[in-house]
């Protein structure tokens, strides 16, 4: 069942479980105007469709040790498709880097990394990043701190057709 057009329903589920994925289905229901066996539907129809490609717990990188982020430049040799799928194939195996974007422009890829300290990340640096293949520069900016952290997208719970009756 995949739906292309999101009603104002589906909008409003989207929105509060992008907030708060842990929402019960009942209070999901309440808030989006409908009973909970068609809530449960739309949220199956969401994620079998691919709006919804997951749930996770948003962690304090302290309160874990974690007190460094760091967003490195990395720029590569050869930019060829084979070239950038490896190097993105290879981030997939290094757990301390929690993002990865392939940019256009001077630096091919923007890392978000976390460290316990600088320490660790010029450990990951020397060992991993700069002594990976393709590597022709790497420029380090030290995130000082993080004001806002706003995961998915802006949902305008509005927009979309009217819901058909369930």
């Amino acid at each position: 069942m995949q739906r292309v057009k999101l009603d104002r329903i589906d909008r409003r589920i989207l929105s509060d479980l992008q907030a708060d994925g842990r929402m019960t289905n009942v209070e999901l229901a309440r808030r989006a105007g409908i009973s909970a066996p068609p809530c449960l539907r739309r949220v199956r129809a969401l994620e079998e469709a691919g709006f919804i490609r997951g749930y996770h717990a948003q962690i304090d990188p302290a309160a874990l040790g974690f007190n460094v982020t760091v967003f490195a430049h990395v720029g590569l040799n050869s930019q060829a498709e084979a070239d950038l799928k490896a190097f993105e194939a290879l981030v997939q195996g290094w757990p301390e880097v929690r993002e990865c974007h392939m940019l256009a422009g001077e630096t091919d890829f923007l890392l978000k990394v976390v460290a316990h300290d600088w320490d660790d990340y010029q450990r990951f640096l020397t060992t991993r990043l700069t002594a990976a293949p393709n590597i022709s520069h790497v420029k380090s900016a030290l995130g000082i701190r993080s004001s806002k952290q706003e995961p998915g997208v802006p949902i305008d719970v509005q927009a979309g057709p009217e819901p058909e009756q369930e």
